[in-house]
């Protein structure tokens, strides 16, 4: 009987051993679980995030005044990459959209002139179409454009510019290449060739655009942009503008 009785004891002392490491264990596994399943979830929400800035979604934000009054300096766009397709980083290639590009679309592109450097202008010419600007009024394929967002203020300023000699190359028949004096407001008429699109800024008098840096290749156009998503008076000299000059009425209005 007292061997017996023993022999209990001890199956329930190993029982309760095992019990209070199976407890332990038990509480130590949920811990780990949890620690395994945020690093899962983190890595899950970074590629998620790659994915949507590289093919879906592209943010920019407005620090010149080129595109005066449609863009303000200190607007937050979103634009749209999936419309016009994305290209796969560090190459040419392209992911087809699901749709084309429009003439009038306000567009992120990547210029030709400059690495590393994003602009956001309105595509005014087309392949197959014909460019012409005389004082300041623009011609597409020899009709007079109405553009009510274009501001134009300063006539005085029409130089002829070293940068705009490439025009020579595109302009049509009707004009002399060896007497072609381009200047900001008077040039053309260009052709434009397959694949390439031709860009101008809002803001006439100040933007930097096709007129100077030349003719833009299909693969740089980046996304249409949508809307603005906010917007301050970034030229403010009060202390945190970010706060005090938010531009309310223009928090998600649409670009046209």
């Amino acid at each position: 009987m007292a061997k017996n009785s023993l022999r209990r004891s001890a199956d329930k002392a190993r029982s309760g051993a095992e019990g209070s490491d199976t407890a332990k264990t038990g509480k130590e596994e949920p811990e780990e679980n949890v620690f395994i399943e945020g690093i899962k979830s983190l890595a899950i929400a970074a590629v998620l995030f790659v994915l949507i800035r590289t093919f879906l979604l592209q943010t920019f934000v407005i620090t010149s005044g080129s595109m005066e009054d449609t863009l303000l300096v200190g607007d937050f766009l979103l634009a749209n990459r999936a419309a016009l397709g994305s290209r796969i980083p560090g190459t040419r290639i392209r992911i087809p959209g699901y749709s084309s590009v429009r003439r009038g679309d306000v567009i992120v592109f990547d210029p030709s002139h400059v690495e590393d450097l994003k602009l956001v202008k309105r595509l005014i010419g087309m392949p197959g179409d014909t460019v012409e600007m005389r004082a300041g009024k623009l011609l597409l394929n020899g009709v007079p454009q109405d553009e009510p967002h274009v501001k134009h203020l300063d006539p005085e300023g029409d130089l002829p510019h070293p940068w705009m000699v490439w025009q020579a190359q595109y302009l049509t028949g009707a004009v002399d290449g060896a007497t072609y004096r381009p200047t900001r407001d008077t040039w053309g008429p260009l052709a434009i060739p397959d694949d390439r699109y031709f860009m101008l800024g809002d803001n006439r008098d100040t933007s930097l655009d096709s007129r100077y840096w030349g003719l833009l290749e299909g693969w740089r156009l980046e996304g249409r942009t949508s809307f603005i998503y906010f917007s301050y008076n970034k030229g403010s000299l009060r202390p945190f503008p970010w706060i005090r000059e938010v531009r309310g009425s223009r928090i998600f209005s649409r670009i046209r």
